[in-house]
């Protein structure tokens, strides 16, 4: 475990489970993108043996650490529990990524270049109109892309891609948002997240990404984290409604 670092470092947190596939391949990209950049992985206890990998990884590589926890707890606490190592130790920026290459590392650059003008960076697959989706299903694709339209519409989020998971924050959004009060997995998470940080006051920027659906293992998409999110928002917006987000 690292001490604390520099202002302007950024940490890439990757939660894994069952990627043991992927995150050999992945941390050399993220890494080669940026001097500044360090990647926390987080592991769910993955029966395929990923925290282990990510232990070797780590014991070469001094700027990737490794969380290991119990089990599947979910990606919302992993998040959470990234955010406030990354805090902890003084990392300016803090980047929310999948380990299933549906991120390309090779926008990290662009995510740190606009943090110089935004506090929240989202990387959108529906700016400007444009749908940037390889891989998906139409029914898949749909699905996300009405989620976002019934999202902005609830919630009011300025963003034209609420729902996605690759996003920059910056860490004094961060520390004044109450990361004890965020309760949501999957798609609720990603708004939830971006709705608190907009109502805390950041400035809220996006970048086009491209998105490709995974080619190795298995997507962690369920209809219950469909649920969540549609009752989720509501939710949201009455907590704001009644000053107590």
């Amino acid at each position: 475990m690292s001490g604390p670092v520099g202002a302007g470092r950024a940490l890439v947190i990757v939660p894994t489970y069952n990627e043991r596939e992927n995150l050999p391949r992945l941390i050399p990209m993220i890494l080669e993108q940026d001097p500044r950049i360090d990647v926390l992985v987080i592991d769910d206890n993955s029966p395929d043996g990923t925290g282990a990998v990510a232990d070797e990884i780590a014991a070469r590589e001094p700027r990737v650490h490794v969380l290991h926890r119990r089990g599947k707890l979910g990606l919302g606490t992993a998040y959470i529990e990234g955010f406030r190592w990354g805090i902890a130790r003084g990392y300016a920026y803090l980047l929310e990524m999948d380990a299933d290459f549906s991120h390309d590392p090779a926008h990290l650059p662009q995510f740190l270049g606009a943090a110089e003008d935004y506090d929240l960076v989202l990387g959108s697959r529906y700016l400007g109109g444009r749908v940037t989706v390889i891989n998906w299903p139409m029914t898949r694709l749909l699905l996300s892309y009405f989620a976002n339209v019934y999202a902005r519409w609830v919630t009011g989020l300025p963003v034209a891609d609420a729902t996605g998971g690759f996003k920059l924050f910056r860490r004094e959004v961060l520390e004044r948002m109450d990361l004890d009060r965020v309760e949501s997995e999957g798609y609720a998470f990603q708004i939830e997240m971006s709705f608190r940080a907009w109502k805390a006051g950041a400035r809220l920027g996006e970048i086009p990404i491209v998105f490709v659906d995974r080619t190795l293992g298995e997507s962690k998409m369920s209809k219950k984290i469909v649920r969540e999110a549609v009752f989720k928002v509501w939710k949201l917006r009455l907590l704001a409604l009644l000053g107590r987000l």
